[in-house]
């Protein structure tokens, strides 16, 4: 059984992390790090054969790997201090809220021989899970569109939506890392990027309302819209290839699941009732039913890495390619150009 600890438990680590890594097999909840008093009392009271601790220094000794989940701008300091106990990591997404910080973590974990991965869950969407398994219908893809629509017209409190910049706040790193993130898994590297990034709302100093288009290596194009303020939120994909086409409309069902108590292996967990996938070909039109969500996969491959040395569920460096298209973007909404991506 691995003991896993996981430092920080806000909405990552409380909804996310501490729910997937109690229900995947060789897996054990074994402490959680808050100094919240009130999230200590949930914590116990959740997991109650874990210690509940006020510090990492407290957690190193408990544990034979490490989810880091706290606020982003704490990513990398905690996440080499694992590195440098030798203690396998996840890191929430982003890895880091800027490039340099990323690969500092990056090259030490690669140099310690030290697995590292990243919570890039959205990958296993029930949505984009769906579209993986259609692309080979539609021929050589053309154009992806994907987009994550919120209606929060007043910003709350907190560094991810009011917070300094450097803290890691604002859409391009939260939703913008996994709608990139997403892009460069279907249609490879990007070559050129082209950003808006707006603050719509009063008293922000990150973005809210972000546009972002990549030109891939093959010519292939990704339009990415993530948004704090649209009246009509929603999530939807559509990809266009040579042959045909997929369209999906759809918000995955695990986020809001976890949140009310259901866990993987429930019955209904990660399915959309009644959701389905459109793909056209000509002028036929087919359905589809999309495949459950299970972001508990991530963690059965974190497993798989630590105990057998398999493969990371997500390649530390595919977070550094995000980063670059993010660090891009910011460049060409700064000055309205097209930027290439290192």
């Amino acid at each position: 059984m691995i003991r896993v600890g996981i430092i920080g438990y806000g909405l990552a680590g409380a909804v996310f992390h501490a729910p997937l890594v109690d229900s995947v097999d060789g897996l054990t909840v074994a402490a959680i790090v808050t100094s919240d008093a009130e999230r200590s009392r949930r914590a116990a009271e959740a997991y109650p054969d874990a210690r509940v601790v006020a510090t990492p220094d407290e957690l190193w000794p408990l544990v034979d790997a490490v989810v880091v989940a706290s606020p982003n701008r704490f990513h990398v300091p905690l996440g080499l201090a694992a590195v440098e106990r030798d203690l396998p990591v996840v890191v929430d997404k982003p890895l880091a809220p800027s490039l340099n910080e990323a690969q500092r973590l990056v090259e030490a974990a690669e140099g310690s021989d030290v697995p590292l991965t990243v919570f890039q869950n959205r990958r296993w969407d029930g949505a984009f899970l769906t579209v993986r398994r259609l692309l080979p219908r539609v021929g050589t893809v053309r154009r992806f569109e994907s987009r994550y629509d919120r209606w929060r017209p007043v910003a709350e409190g907190g560094w991810r939506q009011r917070g300094d910049p450097q803290e890691g706040g604002g859409l391009l790193l939260d939703l913008g890392s996994h709608l990139i993130d997403q892009a460069l898994v279907l249609l490879g590297p990007a070559r050129r990027v082209y950003a808006e990034l707006d603050r719509r709302r009063e008293g922000i100093e990150v973005d809210d309302d972000s546009f972002v288009a990549i030109e891939h290596d093959d010519g292939a194009r990704s339009h990415l819209w993530m948004s704090a303020v649209a009246p009509l939120p929603g999530r939807g994909m559509r990809v266009s290839g040579a042959e045909g086409g997929i369209e999906i409309s759809d918000v995955d069902p695990q986020e809001d699941q976890l949140a009310d108590g259901l866990r993987p292996g429930d019955p209904g967990y990660g399915v959309s009732p009644g959701a389905s996938a459109v793909v056209a070909a000509g002028d036929k039109e087919e359905r589809e039913p999309l495949d459950a969500g299970a972001y508990q996969d991530f963690y059965a491959g974190f497993r798989d890495a630590v105990a057998a040395g398999g493969p990371s569920p997500v390649e530390p460096r595919d977070a550094l390619a995000a980063l670059r298209v993010i660090e891009a973007a910011r460049a060409s909404a700064a000055d309205g150009t097209v930027v290439p991506v290192a």
